[in-house]
């Protein structure tokens, strides 16, 4: 799976919240269905696959790589999939 492709057809089509914080109320509201993580998210939860029931893909990039790839001009360490829209960026959570 092209995991570029996906987070900008997940970004266009889907909702999406960016951050540490933001992942954490979405977990809270049982909202995310995906969690994708920076390789040097500064969070242990998120690096570890540990963070309550829902599923946690680790992204090989930086957050600035995670960033980029999301289409934004700035480091995003955590972006939580609310509603994944077109992609089929859900498919990682089953890696």
């Amino acid at each position: 799976m092209d995991i570029e492709r996906n987070l900008k057809v997940l970004v266009e089509t889907g909702k999406v919240y960016y951050g540490i914080e933001q992942a954490k109320k979405a977990v809270k509201k049982k909202e995310a269905k995906l969690i994708i993580a920076a390789s040097n998210c500064p969070e242990p939860a998120f690096r570890e696959k540990t963070y309550k029931k829902v599923p946690i893909y680790h992204f090989k990039g930086t957050n600035l790589e995670l960033g980029a790839a999301s289409g934004k001009p700035f480091a995003i360490s955590v972006v939580t999939v609310v509603d994944p829209g077109e992609s089929s960026i859900l498919d990682l959570g089953k890696e």
